[in-house]
């Protein structure tokens, strides 16, 4: 088996785990209704995608270089990353961060009701977490076959992983995420809400 081919095996290994432990079937039967278990869940599921990715991305080292972008541009694309990677970090703010690392809420927190995040980025498009992180492993500017195997891989999961949201959402929120549904595009950005209009002069 080639370096190339264990590392998509390695890959499919990460998504189907990534996947199985995110399922509220799996999460409830681990858990068995104990809040204790409840709250170290998430944090549990990060550390293990966490180690599992990073045995996945240990395979394939020696790979070819397909292009490399040169000079002050390779900088311009590792600022564009940076630009990105900052926007993650926001939109999972706006989510909740503690929520999202698996770590405990402050006792300030006392909802217990999920709330639909509808402004912000996610007043641009639905699935920002999804998007930004396609454009950070798109912008960068040293691409090796097993990035490009990545990206590929990526681009695929993340529009599973969109559309099983949907579902889940749907599910969640009913008639609240439908509407929002229509107003907010799925994962290509709206445009004309950058669109700045000048106003025009008084006579």
């Amino acid at each position: 088996m080639t370096d190339a081919n264990i590392f998509v095996l390695r890959l499919c290994v990460f998504a189907v785990a990534h996947s199985l432990m995110a399922l509220p079937k799996v999460k409830l039967f681990i858990i068995s209704g104990k809040q204790k278990r409840q709250e170290s869940y998430r944090l549990a599921y990060n550390l293990i995608s966490f180690v599992l990715f990073g045995w996945t991305m240990s395979a394939y080292r020696n790979t070819p270089v397909i292009y490399l972008i040169p000079g002050i541009w390779s900088l311009v694309m590792y600022l564009m990353q940076a630009v990105f990677l900052a926007i993650l970090v926001n939109c999972i703010r706006q989510t909740g961060m503690a929520e999202f690392l698996g770590l405990p809420k402050p006792d300030t927190d006392n909802s217990c009701k999920s709330r639909l995040i509808t402004d912000g980025w996610y007043g641009i498009v639905r699935h920002p977490l999804y998007l930004f992180s396609m454009l950070f492993l798109l912008f960068n500017p040293v691409v090796t076959s097993r990035w490009l195997i990545l990206i590929i891989f990526s681009f695929i999961y993340f529009i599973i992983g969109t559309l099983i949201e949907e579902r889940r959402l749907i599910r969640e929120f009913g008639d609240e995420y439908l509407h929002y549904r229509q107003r907010v595009p799925f994962i290509i950005p709206n445009l004309s809400k950058f669109h700045y209009s000048r106003p025009k002069a008084k006579k």
